[in-house]
């Protein structure tokens, strides 16, 4: 695995260097003293993991984490002289993306280290994950599902996520107009509808065929040309937080492989100008029909926009996803709770 490793003090970085050439299987290819440098390193070369110290002046481990996962994401590990003493700042590395922590090794006379026995065991466990998710994630296509609904989309979204197939190889990513607070009982609850896995979408994840994400702020959820999940503040003036247009709007700009946009039941006219901007890239998009909405505004004003390729009645959305993405769509018997 190749590793990066970035500390502001040269001895603890390199006591981090020979700890990690000490197995065989990993290689070291560069080292950084400043959490600016680590950024400017990872765009020129971006390593497998990253080990990153959590305070450093300037731009500290947490600032380094985020820039990071915005320009070149990849696996980063806090390095830290104690978890417990910086558990603030280890709890905002992890929310800006990082997957892990452990204690710095502290040397113990002039050879032994306490500690690296920890630090090579959170390494291999990285790199295990790493190695999974790589097979997971790898596709001879890259594809993505987006669907917003608002006003009567939780019981649309159970209705398609429950006809689509376990298997199902693509990711889906979902904006529902709720507060932010019922959003994990949302996530729950859809659970229970159907067997894919749905869970929150959070800053900095990575996108994984077969996983359903779930908006999970106030903040505007965007995914980056690197696929990876984004918050955001603007456009300050939307009505709806997070906006499905700005979803849309993200695919429109970054995404590079094939995307379908679905809209579903809601009020007012988010979403709709996002689908047009979908449309314009030749993304295909669908919206549901008016019979089957609790309420037609949000696909009404896409159709008016001719931001729409198809609309379906609820009923056949699964199906014709399955159909757009080649997947073979498969019975399944779910129990409603």
């Amino acid at each position: 695995m190749k590793i990066a490793i970035v500390n502001d003090d040269p001895i603890t970085l390199e006591l981090l260097n020979i700890s990690v050439l000490s197995t065989p299987e990993h290689q070291v290819i560069w080292l950084a003293e400043s959490g600016e440098q680590a950024a400017n390193f990872a765009q020129t070369e971006r390593p497998d993991l990253i080990l990153m110290d959590i305070n450093m002046p300037n731009m500290n481990g947490v600032q380094a984490t985020r820039l990071i996962m915005q320009q070149s994401p990849c696996a980063i590990l806090i390095v830290t002289s104690s978890i417990e003493d910086h558990s603030d700042l280890v709890f905002d590395a992890l929310g800006a993306g990082a997957v892990d922590a452990v204690n710095t090794p502290v040397l113990l006379g002039n050879t032994d280290a306490n500690g690296v026995d920890s630090l090579l065991h959170k390494i291999a466990a990285i790199n295990l994950l790493i190695d999974s998710s790589i097979k997971h994630r790898i596709k001879t296509k890259k594809e993505i599902l987006l669907i917003g609904a608002s006003t009567g989309g939780p019981s649309a979204l159970a209705t398609i996520l429950a006809a689509l197939p376990i298997d199902f190889p693509i990711p889906i990513v979902i904006v529902q107009h709720v507060d932010v607070q019922f959003v994990s009982g949302l996530c729950d609850w859809l659970n229970k509808q159907t067997q894919l896995t749905v869970k929150l979408a959070e800053q900095g994840s990575h996108l994984f065929s077969g996983n359903v994400y779930m908006a999970n702020s106030d903040k505007h959820l965007t995914i980056n040309k690197f696929d990876v999940v984004q918050y955001q503040i603007e456009p300050l003036d939307s009505i709806h937080r997070p906006s499905i247009n700005v979803l849309f709007d993200s695919i429109a700009h970054n995404w590079s492989g094939e995307a379908l946009g679905v809209l579903l039941t809601g009020m007012g006219k988010d979403g709709a100008a996002g689908l047009l901007a979908m449309h314009k890239q030749d993304f295909c998009t669908f919206a549901q029909d008016e019979q089957s909405c609790a309420v037609y505004g949000m696909p009404k004003a896409a159709i008016n926009l001719n931001a729409v390729d198809t609309v379906l009645p609820l009923d056949e959305i699964a199906k014709a996803i399955c159909r757009h993405f080649n997947v073979d769509i498969k019975s399944q018997v779910m129990v409603h709770e």
